[in-house]
């Protein structure tokens, strides 16, 4: 029997009831059984399998559950709402309590503030410890990123041990940017009351079982975030913009890391979530999001869809082949004469037979320098640079000012679902 066992069983055994009687209304018990290699997550007794993605928004929340989803992750507790929501759609939530992190200037040599900060987190665990939604808490999020204090585990473990004693129902874990022998060792010997692992990796995914090669193999492990090829693994053009997949491309990457990494560790893993459920700006609007900013689904979508029921949805995102500007693509270093008139097309097509709506729109090039997914801006439209922006191929004027832009375009098929693509380009006089 585990730590996590022992606990439910006491707490069970005080209440008179058994695991999997916990009322409806109340909190639900989640542990994790097994031995190395062979882990399952429990929930009210019974196998959990986690079918889940990040999600930034409620209004997610309806749209991961029509495909199949059972559950979602958070990066903060907010007011809590999310909690609710999820319940009447019959998923659970992987709640983060969000704690401060190194790189925004917070010290965990300051016991003022870490006390704070442990009080804080006390308050969040009585306000939502006994929800049925509740699956478990995660004690901040990527907390190793450019840190250098190690102390930042020796609070997460006071949290996790604070947690088990308010609420022992409900598993704890932290999750981080990466893993490797090191940080585990150091997890391990600092914040020891965790109860599994929770790792976040993009392109590094397909690396994943070399990588936890040095990890103990009796630590559970959860991948709680993973999807397309992160902004900081992927090619540079030579003013340093960073060269974006096609959505079908993404969409490959999603399919091949789910058949050829994370379901052949099933055991090793109790669980994954896909990243992300939604939209948001992190270098580009459409990076990271499975949804367009006009909230239309991709072909990243589909597979979710497929890998969560088994089969494809009724309407199928377009296709993306080819996008070109000047017939160069996007890894060519498009550089382009200031106020000058170039030729860009797209290639896509509609599994469906869905006739094409096509968007073109010119932004110029982010400058953030935001790591973590911190909040970025969104960089400006260039409007009236293209005359007919609803065709495949289309007349692209070049911006007057010098810099460094990208040209996007959509390819909707009127159905809610679009491809999309997106080219950086400089601008020289």
């Amino acid at each position: 029997m585990n730590r996590l066992q022992a606990r439910l069983a006491g707490a069970f055994c005080a209440l008179g009831m058994s695991a999997g009687s916990a009322a409806q209304d109340g909190p639900i018990p989640v542990e994790i059984r097994g031995e190395p290699g062979n882990f399952m997550l429990y929930r009210g007794g019974e196998p959990y399998p986690i079918r889940g993605a990040g999600a930034e928004t409620l209004d997610d929340l309806a749209s991961l559950a029509a495909n199949g989803a059972n559950s979602v992750r958070t990066w903060r507790v907010g007011d809590g709402s999310i909690l609710d929501i999820a319940h009447e759609l019959g998923m659970t939530v992987a709640l983060c309590i969000e704690i401060a992190r190194e790189r925004h200037g917070f010290d965990y040599d300051d016991e003022a503030a870490v006390a704070r900060q442990f009080e804080e987190a006390r308050e969040t665990v009585l306000r939502y410890r006994d929800h049925p939604a509740l699956l478990v808490w995660f004690i901040g999020n990527e907390m190793n990123l450019e840190y250098e204090n190690p102390r930042v585990y020796n609070a997460i473990n006071d949290i996790s041990r604070m947690i088990h004693e308010l609420d022992p129902y409900h598993p704890t874990t932290s999750t981080t940017a990466g893993m490797g022998g090191d940080l585990a060792r150091v997890m391990r010997r600092r914040a020891p009351d965790l109860d599994f692992l929770s790792v976040q990796v993009y392109g590094a995914v397909y690396e994943l079982p070399e990588m936890l090669a040095e990890v103990d193999p009796a630590l559970p492990v959860m991948i709680t975030e993973w999807g397309t090829i992160g902004h900081w693994e992927v090619p540079l053009t030579e003013w340093g913009a960073p060269i974006e997949l096609h959505s079908s491309a993404k969409a490959a990457v999603y399919q091949r890391a789910h058949e050829e990494v994370l379901a052949p560790m099933r055991g090793r893993l109790v669980g994954n979530y896909a990243f992300l459920w939604g939209q948001k700006q992190e270098r580009t609007p459409t990076w990271y999001g499975t949804f367009t900013p006009d909230g239309q689904s991709t072909e990243a979508v589909d597979v979710l869809h497929r890998i969560w029921t088994g089969q494809w949805p009724g309407n199928r995102a377009p296709l993306l082949e080819e996008m070109r500007l000047d017939g160069r693509q996007a890894n060519d270093g498009i550089r382009l004469r200031a106020g000058r008139e170039y030729p860009a097309s797209v290639a896509a097509r509609d599994l469906d037979g869905d006739s094409l709506i096509f968007d073109w729109r010119v932004m110029e090039e982010s400058t953030a320098t935001q790591t973590g997914g911190d909040i970025e801006e969104i960089p400006p439209r260039r409007e009236g640079l293209i005359a007919e922006p609803g065709l495949a191929e289309i007349r692209l004027r070049a911006p007057d000012e010098p810099g460094a832009y990208r040209l996007f375009v959509y390819a909707g098929d009127g159905q809610g679902a679009a491809a999309h693509a997106n080219i950086p380009f400089f601008v020289d006089r």
